[in-house]
């Protein structure tokens, strides 16, 4: 049989200059099937090991990645453009998660007692998580370390291997990843592998007989991957972006609220699927609140020198949506307060402040995943609650309110699955908190517990201890006890 690849290669390009970095092969159907393969070879002795075995592995790993942060770093702001302290930060964020895994998916996914009922006291009941098998994860371009490995730290603690799919944006830094790992566990090789491709070979991927696919990306691809897993009802596990929106109250410290709106919004050069969008002031302070934020956007410089606050738009064609939504608020009425039309500059984008945004444009309802954000005015915080929650994203969102127990309690009424107090993206370093939203943002969850439990099945099971006094679940016992026993429980559940 012919390698179904061996010709096919593309190439990725610095965002900022469109200098060559490096060709990759062009991974098809064969290649990923035999990835897939060795994968599923690799888990059977993987989930063989004990736990201690399994974290000893993954923390030599850890260890070996932060030997290594400047060199991740440096591959991660090649490929995506952004500044290299951001890059060294997505490094640092990923060692957490890593850690927090292989720290505790003993304690989550071991077996566990349960309890038993009053007509079941003779059984001794049980539940345990076993590994899946080989989890499928397609990774974004926006943080190609730190998003991928939300899903491929997790699978590999609860017994699973992984095969990875990066964006072709980004192939190196998941083939970087991939290298540290045989480095750090080679007695477990093809444990982590690569497949490098277009959206071909997410297809493939899809396609290959994975045990669950974990895929980041736009709600329209998810889509399309979904119905390819659908066809072999392969689990499916999607984070799709967000509109995230920022609620201020009238009480809150503007200075701490206009300061993180804005790292929120403009940081990546607002490629962050969690950014700030959308911030929702009541009235009586959104004119200073738009000023502070107008000012210190103002400050703010893309370029690709050191210097430069974020890095240029790493997906060219992002530029064309930012410019649409740009001019088709302002078009509807919208004023910019910061920034505007000629901010746009290809391939980077200078930040835009805008207020007055029509509820139905483009720029609230659409993710914008560049350096936008609107500020608009409502009456209080119903209205800026109802607002937050009628966008067809439900990902993150923030409060800034003058007392945190007052913070919470509008927050526990967002419709997002992730929600700040008093700072934007407070969620996504805490490792233990798992990460996800529903609706266009996708469903299920990454990190912490349920992100250990994402990538495995649960056992339930019963030992007899004893055996009943009334065995209901025999042909043999007589109707008048089976009767006797009907009445019992009626009695007790009338009772409790």
């Amino acid at each position: 049989m012919t390698d179904d690849t061996a010709a096919a290669t593309f190439t990725t390009r610095a965002p900022a200059t469109g200098e060559r970095i490096a060709e990759h092969p062009v991974d098809g159907p064969e290649r990923v099937g035999r990835a897939v393969a060795r994968a599923r070879e690799a888990q059977r002795s993987w989930a063989a090991l004990p736990a201690a075995g399994r974290r000893a592995h993954l923390l030599r790993w850890k260890r070996g990645i932060a030997a290594e942060l400047e060199t991740v770093a440096r591959a991660i702001s090649e490929e995506t453009g952004k500044p290299a302290g951001d890059a060294a930060l997505e490094v640092v964020l990923t060692l957490e998660h890593l850690a927090w895994a292989a720290r505790h998916a003993e304690r989550v996914l071991r077996r566990r007692k349960v309890g038993t009922g009053v007509f079941t006291a003779h059984q001794r009941a049980t539940l345990a998580y076993r590994p899946l098998g080989v989890i499928g994860v397609i990774g974004p371009w926006n943080y190609p370390l730190y998003t991928p490995m939300g899903s491929v730290a997790y699978a590999l603690a609860a017994g699973n291997a992984v095969v990875l799919k990066p964006s072709e944006l980004t192939p190196g830094t998941g083939l970087l990843l991939s290298r540290l790992f045989d480095a750090a566990v080679p007695a477990h090789a093809g444990l982590l592998t690569v497949v490098t491709g277009p959206g071909s070979t997410g297809d493939a991927l899809a396609r290959s007989g994975v045990d669950k696919l974990a895929f980041t990306g736009s709600p329209g691809t998810a889509r399309k991957v979904m119905a390819v897993c659908a066809e072999t009802l392969t689990p499916f596990l999607a984070e799709c972006g967000g509109k995230d929106a920022v609620i201020v109250t009238a009480d809150a410290d503007l200075d701490a609220a206009a300061d993180a709106i804005v790292w929120g919004a403009f940081s990546n050069a607002g490629q962050t699927c969690a950014g700030v969008e959308r911030v929702y002031a009541v009235r009586e302070i959104h004119a200073a609140l738009c000023e502070r934020v107008a000012e210190r956007a103002g400050r703010l410089r893309p370029g690709a020198g050191t210097e430069a606050a974020y890095g240029p738009m790493t997906l060219p064609g992002q530029v064309d949506i930012v410019e649409r939504h740009v001019a088709g608020a302002l078009e509807a009425g919208a004023r910019a307060v910061a920034g505007g039309p000629e901010s746009v500059r290809a391939p980077f984008v200078a930040p835009v402040v805008l207020t007055g945004v029509p509820e139905d444009a483009a720029a609230m309802t659409e993710e914008t995943f560049g350096p936008v954000v609107a500020v608009n005015a409502v009456s209080g915080v119903d209205e800026a609650v109802e607002r937050a929650n009628a966008s067809r994203y439900a990902l993150g969102a923030a409060v800034f309110c003058g007392s945190g127990r007052s913070g919470a309690a509008i927050a526990a009424r967002l419709r997002a699955g992730a929600v700040s107090v008093n700072s934007v993206l407070g969620f996504a370093a805490v490792p233990a908190l798992p990460f996800g939203g529903s609706a266009d943002s996708g469903f299920g969850r990454i990190h912490g517990e349920e992100g250990l439990r994402a990538f495995t099945s649960a056992q339930s099971m019963t030992v007899q201890r004893f055996a009943p006094l009334i065995a209901l679940t025999s042909f043999e016992v007589p109707a008048a006890a089976r009767e006797r026993a009907v009445r019992l429980a009626r009695a007790l559940h009338r009772r409790r």
